[in-house]
């Protein structure tokens, strides 16, 4: 592949594999191109014209901020939704501009042809100072509207505009997309999750494959773009933030109609904006401020969904194998996570609880399982019987047996059910949402449906606080796939609730299902 005009920084380059070369590169190419169809006609602003070189300690607010450019030639993109603190009434909209304008808002309506009143948006300017041999600094503008007070179980139609740029004028309105808010009563619903995304075929085929499950919304394990490249949560992992102009355009047509319910990875922590790097995430996306700390912990909050309790965490804070920011919440996290955890189990009309992080609890692949989220967080799981955890970091998909005391508390083959109150909980390792895949330990074979192998013994190792792998052997791991893929769970209401959880491959063919039934 010849690109004599894309050349990799060197710091960037050595901390690469060839195949992560390639990708950059092919990204890089796509990224040109696609930011000409966003209307990104700022190029001075794109490539950066100031900057001190100084990190900014976060997104800076700006509901009118100018420049140069006519509104009329900014066009957005990347829209992406989250939910607000009530997914029954609440939405938040998100969307990126090439330059900064003037005046940004959403116009909402019941018609895609009835669009209303204007309701006003914020701008989070984004600095990214000069990072040697990437083309910087870079100054971003990112664009978040708050839509509360809405009906339950209703399809809305909505546009982002600003001054110049009218989605309900003629040569916009193809532009509008809507959204669909929760049920007031719980019902069956079905959403979906993966971790490990980043920009490429793979991710957009995971996209694909999303759209066709129709979700009520997504949860997002971490590492969602992989703008930094190591991700050790230093000024030293190589990073170019324009990766993420091209990751919001890859997902808006999935991001755009489905709540992108995002968490921290270790690949999110951006040193270049905050001493925890979270200032980044807190410019591009509004996450439901439900957490203990939306503003130092934007990737830790809950919500309920019909008969479901979501809770998502974020393990940065307590993982030993990255330690970067390691124990950066003192405790307050955890605390937090214990209360929510009561709150929910007490909650009428509340059948689950789905915790979902970024570092594995129990994985056999190449990162393998993190002793500080072992020691911090599972014996509230066990306390609360969490029914479901989602996690990534390991780009395969994996899932344990029941595990209660760090044992297998009851076998879950394919097809399999358990009833977390007395068996214990499964997890689920979902990180082949499109970035380079992992193996399994030397001998261990792949065991999916279609493919299942007999029960065996995996040699693997946990994290320990001092970063050393401690050897252990275990049985927990019942399913192993390494390949591209997303789990579906639905979730039923009623007499008997249930989550219907099935791992589906990009050719949509299933590779492993089960069942999670209360008081079975």
């Amino acid at each position: 592949m010849d690109l004599p005009d894309i050349g990799i920084p060197p710091q960037l380059a050595h901390r690469m594999s060839m195949a992560e070369q390639y990708e950059y590169a092919r990204t890089k190419l796509t990224r040109r191109r696609a930011l000409v169809t966003a209307g990104a006609v700022a190029g001075g602003l794109l490539t950066g014209c100031s900057g001190s070189g100084t990190p900014a300690a976060g997104p800076t607010s700006s509901a009118s901020a100018t420049s140069k450019v006519p509104g009329s030639a900014a066009t957005p993109f990347g829209r992406h939704l989250a939910f607000g603190a009530d997914p029954r009434t609440g939405m938040r909209i998100s969307w990126q501009v090439p330059a900064a304008v003037k005046r940004p808002y959403v116009r909402i309506g019941a018609r895609p042809d009835g669009l209303g009143d204007k309701v006003a948006a914020e701008i989070r300017a984004l600095h990214t100072p000069g990072v040697q041999g990437v083309r910087l600094p870079l100054e971003q503008y990112y664009v978040h509207a708050a839509l509360d007070d809405l009906l339950p179980d209703t399809t809305y139609y909505y546009g982002v505009g600003h001054d110049g740029y009218d989605p309900a004028s003629a040569p916009h309105r193809a532009t509008v997309a809507s959204f669909r808010t929760a049920p007031a009563d719980p019902g069956s619903f079905v959403f979906t999750a993966f971790g490990d995304q980043g920009v490429s075929d793979a991710a957009e085929a995971s996209d694909r494959l999303l759209l066709r499950q129709k979700p009520a919304f997504h949860l997002h394990a971490g590492d969602i773009c992989y703008a930094n490249v190591k991700g050790r949560g230093t000024e030293e992992d190589g990073y170019d933030p324009g990766f993420w102009d091209l990751f919001l355009q890859q997902n808006e047509p999935v991001a755009k109609s489905v709540p992108w319910m995002v968490t921290t990875g270790n690949h999110d922590m951006e040193a270049w904006y905050s001493p925890d790097g979270y200032g980044g995430q807190l410019a591009r996306f509004s996450l439901p401020e439900s957490g203990f700390d939306p503003r130092t912990a934007p990737g830790v909050y809950s919500f309920v969904y019909g008969n479901v309790g979501v809770v998502a965490l974020d393990a940065n804070d307590v993982s030993y194998e990255i330690p970067a920011n390691l124990g950066h919440t003192e405790g307050r996290q955890t605390k937090w996570l214990a209360g929510r955890l009561r709150e929910l189990r007490a909650a009428k009309g509340v059948d689950f609880v789905v915790v979902f992080f970024h570092h594995c609890a129990y994985s056999t692949s190449s990162h393998a399982s993190d002793g500080g989220v072992r020691a911090e967080w599972l014996p509230l799981f066990a306390e609360h019987r969490v029914d479901l955890v989602i996690n990534g970091h390991n780009h395969v998909y994996e899932r344990t047996d029941a595990v209660k005391n760090g044992e297998v508390g009851r076998p879950v083959p394919i097809g399999g059910a358990t009833d977390p109150s007395r068996d214990g909980t499964v997890f689920v390792t979902a990180g082949g949402g499109g970035k380079d895949l992992y193996g399994f330990p030397a001998g261990v074979e792949e065991s999916y449906e279609g493919h299942v192998k007999d029960r065996e013994s995996v040699d693997t190792f946990e994290w320990t606080r001092s970063r050393s792998a401690r050897k252990e052997t275990v049985e927990w791991s019942r399913v192993r796939y390494r390949g591209f893929s997303l789990l579906k769970v639905e979730a039923e209401s009623g007499a008997r609730p249930r989550l219907k959880v099935s791992a589906l491959a990009h050719d949509g063919g299933r590779i492993d299902h089960f069942e999670v039934r209360r008081g079975a």
